[in-house]
């Protein structure tokens, strides 16, 4: 595990968002955001997961302002259709059923905040999938996996739902929960970390 880096917050309790940062190499400590996201008015797909993302950083950025904040939220959208996370067991059903043979887009909308420095950056990434035709038997015992229950869409590509999907056009950790690329890029440009070939993972922390 990564060492705790107070000058980094990952303002999520997803445990899928924080193994993909420290299998990254990144160094952060854990301050999951305590917004009602319940609250907020579904609207356009990029712009509602940007929005509740920005919500999520603030929250936590105006709490340590010194340090630079992760956040960030995903959806499921099928055909115009928006999936969050299942709130029961037909809902999970509802949900696969309607992912059944077709490609849905997953997107993930990050921001990272320093309220010190004065600087948010928001973005969203997309990635298609493509699932699998899926039977009721299948779909039955995926539900009773439990797996399903907190995750976007009902599903988790890097668990034991990785069976239904039968490929992807762009980021995979997209899909897990957080785009990886995408965010250590802005963290190197911005000066938070930086390469450090005698640094064990390769990361170093840089100017805050």
């Amino acid at each position: 595990m990564s060492e705790v880096n107070p000058n980094i917050i990952l303002a999520s309790q997803s445990p899928r968002r924080r193994y993909l940062l420290e299998r990254a190499g990144l160094a952060f400590s854990v301050i999951p955001s305590t917004i009602n996201e319940a609250a907020f008015s579904p609207g356009e797909p990029a712009r509602q997961v940007q929005a509740l993302a920005e919500a999520k950083a603030n929250d936590v950025g105006e709490r340590y302002p010194e340090s630079w904040v992760i956040a960030a939220d995903t959806i499921v959208v099928v055909e115009g259709q928006v999936f969050g996370k299942p709130r029961c067991e037909v809902d999970a059903r509802r949900m696969l059923a309607r992912l059944s043979g077709r490609t849905h887009q997953v997107l993930t909308g990050f921001c990272l905040f320093s309220r010190r420095r004065g600087r948010r950056i928001t973005e969203s990434v997309a990635t298609d999938v493509e699932f699998k035709v899926l039977s009721p038997v299948e779909i039955d015992w995926y539900i009773r996996t439990g797996e399903p229950f907190d995750k976007a869409g009902a599903y988790a590509i890097q668990g034991i739902g990785t069976f239904l999907v039968r490929r992807i056009n762009g980021s995979y950790t997209n899909v897990v929960g957080l785009p990886v690329c995408e965010v250590i890029e802005h963290l190197i440009r911005e000066g938070v970390v930086g390469w450090d070939p005698s640094a064990k993972n390769g990361l170093k922390v840089g100017t805050l």
